[in-house]
């Protein structure tokens, strides 16, 4: 699998709980410029409008070789999911305050899916705590690799 967009706020802001994935619904210049990896995850978040599951604010830039003048590089996206797993989801958001975030875009025999992740938003002090256990791991591999 080969990882193409990767949303790198996800495991700072959010604690992700469970993943899923899902498939995308895609124009054909889309398809040719994520597999270029020119997709970006910067700011995009997953909604619920009329029991479906839409990713917005995901940017897909214009395939350079179309011509297509009235593109929307920032549009909303369906998200192709089993209707047993999109009723879960749903039921688990709105219980437990939970919110869904795309967390990757990747390549899987050849067809484009999306990590999402049902997860719960981090405070302040819990970021603090991640970023102090990352720099302690650094100086730890720091420390071994002298030795």
């Amino acid at each position: 699998m080969k990882t193409l967009a990767y949303n790198k706020r996800a495991k700072f802001d959010y604690q992700l709980l469970e993943t899923f994935e899902a498939g995308l619904k895609l124009i054909g210049n889309e398809v040719k410029s994520i597999k270029t990896g020119r997709a970006s995850l910067k700011g995009a978040y997953v909604t619920v409008h009329k029991n479906e599951l839409y990713l917005i604010n995901a940017h897909v830039p214009h395939y350079q070789n179309h011509v297509d003048t009235n593109y929307d590089p920032d549009r909303s996206r369906k998200l192709l999911m089993h209707r047993k797993e999109i009723d879960s989801l749903i039921g688990k958001k709105s219980a437990s305050g939970l919110t869904i975030v795309p967390v990757r875009i990747y390549l899987k025999k050849g067809r484009i899916k999306l990590e999402i992740s049902l997860a719960k938003g981090k405070k302040e002090f819990d970021k603090r705590h991640s970023i102090r256990e990352r720099e302690e791991s650094r100086d730890m591999q720091r420390k071994l690799k002298n030795f």
